[in-house]
């Protein structure tokens, strides 16, 4: 078991989905010398663990959600005299909306949660010819559903969390497809509906793209 701790940080300002990297470059505009967990990069290259703050839109506002050392990192923001960051040529103050602060249990358990998980960026590109040649349907849930347990598990190790059971994933839905800008490519993204043995907090994110809001873990209420 593992206990992590979960801040979920919401503004009152509504932002778009393809301004949540300008948000987060605002963030950092703001720091001086910002802590690694805020950008992903060291100085002698990128910080390739599971990204601890993530910057998110959450019912159209601006969010940020940091796990363990994040939350104590994202004080440095918290003690800035103002928060009025530069979106692009605009200049807006934004305004604590919610603030949740939670310690979850994680664990493998004997049962099965659902959840959706959003804007899921699944495939690389040599993934992506594997699936696209995959005959049918259920052949390609299962290879959604290995790469969604390869996500839950890199999730793990970069939480120094070590499961003590076999993690299972079953993708039970599609959702949608959508092509999506990501680092100046496009990609495919994924809303899937599926149901792990794991526990998982609302809103971390999983697979690539994480930092900047892509696949987004919501808890499925059926």
């Amino acid at each position: 078991m593992k206990k992590l701790r979960v801040a979920r940080i919401q503004f009152d300002e509504p932002i778009k989905g393809k301004d949540i990297s300008s948000f987060r470059g605002a963030v950092l505009d703001k720091l001086e010398n910002a802590n690694e967990l805020f950008h992903n990069h060291k100085d002698e290259g990128y910080r390739y663990n599971y990204p601890l703050i993530q910057y998110k839109r959450i019912s159209q506002k601006a969010a940020i959600v940091c796990l363990d050392e994040g939350v104590d990192s994202i004080h440095e923001f918290f003690n800035q005299n103002d928060w009025t960051l530069n979106l692009g040529d605009t200049q807006i103050n934004f305004e604590l909306k919610d603030l949740h602060l939670n310690q979850f249990n994680l664990q493998i358990w004997n049962r099965y949660f659902h959840y959706n998980i959003f804007n899921w960026l699944a495939l690389n590109q040599e993934n992506y010819k594997k699936y696209t040649d995959l005959p049918g349907e259920e052949e390609r849930l299962y290879f959604l559903g290995n790469i969604l347990r390869g996500n839950i598990m890199s999730f793990c190790k970069g939480i120094g969390y070590y499961a003590e059971k076999e993690i299972k994933v079953d993708i039970e839905d599609i959702i949608r497809t959508k092509v999506v800008p990501f680092k100046n490519i496009k990609l495919q993204a994924f809303d899937v509906r599926f149901k792990t043995n794991m526990f998982l907090p609302e809103y971390i994110g999983l697979g690539k793209g994480v930092s900047l809001g892509y696949g987004t873990v919501r808890v499925n209420k059926q």
